[in-house]
């Protein structure tokens, strides 16, 4: 797929937008069972959030997966203790800023001498490793796969801090026009403010 065929799949979606908290938040639906939303800041015009959801097996509907943004809090339930949050295994999140795709694994306490990324290319995705193997990851980038792209290695920069990797991959030109573009149409929406009527479907 190219940047221009994901661009005219956003494009030929359903659509409805609102504002709400200083966030254009627009959600997008492709067809039975696939949906997508999105939220972008109202001062900077960067993605903050893509979160997916597709209807499950059964025909119900999906949990929501985050893909950019912070993942939703894991819990477990004990009996005596009641709700409790997660273990402090390391976890991934995804941010874009103006000119990176960004991860960061948290709870990674190993100086940044034992880490190694590399762009797999072969199966379109970034590699994390550790050289006392303690700890492998493969992280996909959707955003590239989507436009035809396969990560490049000197792209990639990461550095470690407050126990947390953190991996940023320079956006490539392609990757820049589509945002470009995709902003430029989703700003000819007609947006509402919170507690308004649905948004007219584009």
């Amino acid at each position: 797929m190219s940047e221009h065929q994901w661009l005219d799949i956003l494009l030929k979606a359903e659509k409805t937008c609102i504002v709400q908290d200083g966030k254009l938040k627009v959600h997008y639906k492709f067809g039975p069972g696939e949906e997508m939303a999105e939220e972008y800041s109202m001062d900077t015009n960067i993605l903050l959030r893509r979160a997916w959801r597709r209807k499950t097996s059964l025909g119900g509907d999906g949990q929501w997966e985050v893909e950019i943004g912070d993942p939703e809090p894991q819990f477990v339930n004990l009996d005596q203790i009641g709700i409790k949050e997660s273990n402090n295994s390391p976890f991934v999140s995804r941010r874009i800023t103006r000119t990176n795709l960004e991860w960061r694994i948290r709870n990674l306490s190993y100086p940044l001498s034992v880490y190694s990324v590399t762009a797999d290319s072969k199966n379109k995705c970034l590699v994390v490793s550790t050289s006392n193997k303690k700890y492998y990851k493969r992280l996909s980038v959707p955003d590239l796969e989507r436009i035809g792209l396969v990560p490049e290695q000197d792209k990639i920069q990461f550095t470690h801090k407050h126990n947390t990797l953190i991996i940023t991959y320079q956006k490539p030109v392609e990757l820049y026009g589509l945002e470009k573009k995709l902003l430029e149409e989703l700003k000819k929406l007609k947006t509402l403010k919170e507690g308004d009527m649905q948004c007219n479907p584009s």
